[in-house]
């Protein structure tokens, strides 16, 4: 097959489903190493694929704000029509993104089938359950479907030495030293029910400052300001609140140097995992780890309990959230023990 071809790859619109996806950028190149390869996302997306070596070039594609209105779609579908793509991968089922890249006039077009976009398609794969393998492999089986090959499967992460000093700044500034037992906690989550009680990380914190000596930073979106600054006041020992404070590549730089990363099933979590982390403990209540769970897991701890509850759990209003309760701080320390 001619491998100078043009590929654009039209991505998801989530930073974890992005990170879980760079192993479809990765093996797309394997497949054709000397191809022009391009990827669309969303502008919130972009910095996870900065700076990956297997892509030529990244494309804004927002239809929810800079792309949201019909002439700003039919400026985009110029724009790429003069770029002249051969083949275009549909990680997205959307019905608007097919349909871009058949005005876009890109003559190779695969992506999971629907009703509603089929006839946009020349690849027509059908889509297995989206709860019946891990979405790494949901994102592979498209290129593996159009008849390409998958050698592997982790996710790649970049950052710079730039973004590894001002890390390093910054913990400096706030009085942690390269010699410090550095613990980074990240509370937050992008829905209530995947969250550990704060009770639970005032006390995790507690027990790292007394049984490790541990210097602790706290780390979120700006949202997550208040749940961590209400936990640093119920601390004696006062964690340091890095909330709206680092870029991505500036969290994947203090994942790195952390000594435990600990993180409920989020877009941190994956990040932590693709820089290589030095232990991460992964806190997983209604999500499945067959699903969203760290590839590889070498580095990872996962606790979850079997509770009774069918995983995985959608129900985002659950006001129990007992599968996440019955994880102890014990159960965390015992694990750092370990290491």
């Amino acid at each position: 097959m001619r491998d100078n071809k043009r590929i654009l790859i039209f991505n998801v619109n989530w930073l974890g489903d992005v990170l879980f996806s760079t192993a479809v950028i990765r093996n797309i190149r394997y497949n054709y190493p000397d191809s022009f390869i391009a990827c669309a996302v969303p502008k919130r997306c972009r910095s996870i694929l900065e700076g990956n070596p297997y892509l030529n070039e990244i494309i804004i594609f927002d239809e929810k704000d800079s792309h949201k209105g019909l002439f700003a779609q039919l400026s985009f579908i110029k724009m790429l029509k003069s770029k002249k793509f051969d083949m275009v991968f549909l990680l997205h089922r959307s019905f608007t993104r097919a349909l871009v890249a058949r005005l876009a006039g890109i003559p190779e077009r695969f992506g999971y089938y629907t009703k509603k976009r089929g006839f946009l398609l020349t690849k027509k794969i059908i889509a297995p359950d989206r709860d019946s393998l891990h979405r790494a492999d949901y994102y592979l089986n498209v290129i593996e479907q159009s008849g390409l090959k998958v050698k592997d499967k982790f996710a790649d992460f970049v950052f710079s030495d730039t973004d590894a000093k001002s890390v390093e700044d910054w913990l400096s500034h706030h009085g942690i030293a390269s010699q410090d037992f550095l613990a980074v906690l990240n509370p937050g989550g992008n829905w209530l029910p995947k969250r550990w009680p704060k009770e639970n990380w005032v006390h995790l914190a507690e027990g790292l400052a007394k049984n490790f000596g541990a210097k602790i930073v706290i780390t979120g979106a700006q949202t997550d300001v208040a749940l961590a600054r209400s936990i640093r006041e119920a601390v004696k020992e006062k964690p340091v609140v890095a909330c709206g404070v680092f870029s991505l590549k500036q969290l994947g730089s203090l994942a790195k140097r952390a000594d435990v990363f600990i993180t409920a099933d989020s877009g941190p979590l994956h990040i932590a995992n693709a820089v290589g982390a030095k232990k991460i403990i992964a806190l997983f209540g209604p999500t499945s780890t067959m699903i969203t769970g760290p590839l590889p897991q070498s580095n990872t701890v996962i606790l979850q309990k079997d509770v009774g509850c069918p995983i995985p759990c959608y129900k985002v209003k659950c006001q129990d959230n007992r599968c996440m309760k019955a994880i102890t701080p014990e159960d965390v320390i015992k694990e750092i023990r370990l290491k």
